[in-house]
């Protein structure tokens, strides 16, 4: 708890509801300078929510302008190849995303956006929490959110001590969340709650004496903010080897594989893999040739080209990239399999980690951000 700044000035009596000192704090103390809310148009709101998912504001703010100038109308998004939304999006993690940004983009486009949250509900990639703040942030209509922030907010405030991955912990955050959002300002509002959860309830040293709602915070009165929001203990992170072809043609052209749409970095490019990390190969694309492992022999250490780590949300990746033998058949290009040049790369959809290892064998891409904040 941390002890900094300068104490909210307390009334005597009782203190105003939950919402109304939330939001005497946000008129002078929140954020009200982000680029979705200038202007604060369905479009941007959406693609703003979606980026959000996961992913802290400050990572967003960059891709979201980059995406903006390159998707400046839901038409252009629709109309777009998924391939030019997977590459705008490399990098910022999450890519299931991207993928049903894409495809909502679509649906919208020849049905119309939507004004209530029942037809946003039905959009890919938009859940309870992000279909809410769409509402309250794009309509100003009341709406309870709860995302990672109003989570931790609820739960210290509330002294809710059980599991927050719980469904039953949700579902008593859901009805707090719910007694504490105003029938107006709802725009206001919502974002009141994540500010204050971004920037004074922090995960880790909590500036309490900056909060508006200190005054009846069941953690800080108990002085449980270090355990609250409980969570459950996680096993360690494990390992997990993973082994890729690199297959370069004498014209400098280097072969990419297009990733399943489901498991790891979906509809993503990336070097052929050896021993299928694919969560469900069934659902693959189609290649008119087999896929390497199958044309190839296993490969040997002497065919070592590189090896790479990589930090995904379950596990640590350990890569390894063998040269395929000099004597194998070259694959024919397909609809999964790409023979691409270095200055196509920059314009391709590639995880973070594939990016960094083209970069590192002396073929550079454009400049673009490589912060990854998931895998999927």
């Amino acid at each position: 708890m941390s002890l900094a700044g300068d104490p909210i000035p307390r009334s005597e009596g009782e203190d105003p509801p939950f919402s109304a000192r939330l939001l005497d704090w946000f008129d002078t103390h929140g954020r009200h300078n982000l680029p979705w809310q200038h202007p604060r148009t369905p479009y941007r709101v959406w693609v703003s929510e979606i980026m959000l998912q996961q992913t802290q504001v400050s990572t967003v703010i960059g891709y979201f302008e980059r995406f903006m100038a390159r998707f400046p109308s839901l038409e252009e998004l629709a109309a777009a190849p998924l391939d030019a939304v997977l590459s705008a999006w490399a990098g910022l993690g999450y890519y299931a995303r991207a993928r049903h940004l894409h495809a909502a983009a679509k649906a919208m486009a020849a049905r119309g956006i939507p004004d209530t949250l029942a037809h946003w509900l039905a959009l890919p990639g938009v859940g309870a929490s992000t279909a809410a703040a769409i509402m309250a942030q794009a309509f100003d209509q009341p709406a309870t959110i709860l995302d990672g922030n109003v989570k931790r907010v609820v739960a210290r405030h509330a002294g809710i001590g059980s599991p927050i991955e719980q469904a039953a912990t949700i579902h008593r955050l859901y009805d707090c969340a719910r007694a504490y959002t105003p029938p107006n300002r709802s725009a206001d509002y919502t974002q009141a709650i994540m500010d204050l959860g971004a920037t004074v309830c922090l995960r880790s040293q909590p500036h309490c004496l900056r909060c508006p709602v200190a005054g009846d915070c069941v953690a800080f009165i108990e002085q449980r903010t270090a355990e609250l929001p409980a969570r459950r203990v996680r096993p360690p992170v494990p390992l997990r080897p993973v082994r890729f072809w690199w297959w370069q043609r004498a014209d400098g052209r280097v072969l990419l594989e297009r990733r399943p749409a489901s498991g790891i970095w979906g509809g993503l490019w990336c070097l052929p893999e050896i021993d299928g990390l694919r969560v469900n190969p069934q659902e693959a694309l189609p290649t008119a040739v087999p896929i390497p492992e199958r044309m190839l022999p296993p490969p040997r250490p002497s065919q070592s080209h590189g090896r790479f780590a990589h930090r995904l949300t379950h596990f640590l990746m350990q890569g390894e990239v063998f040269t395929a033998p000099a004597d194998a058949p070259l694959p024919v290009a397909t609809d999964a399999l790409r023979w691409l040049a270095p200055h196509e790369w920059a314009d391709t959809g590639l995880p973070k980690p594939i990016r960094h290892y083209l970069d590192a064998q002396g073929m550079p891409l454009r400049e673009t951000s490589m912060h990854d904040h998931g895998s999927l």
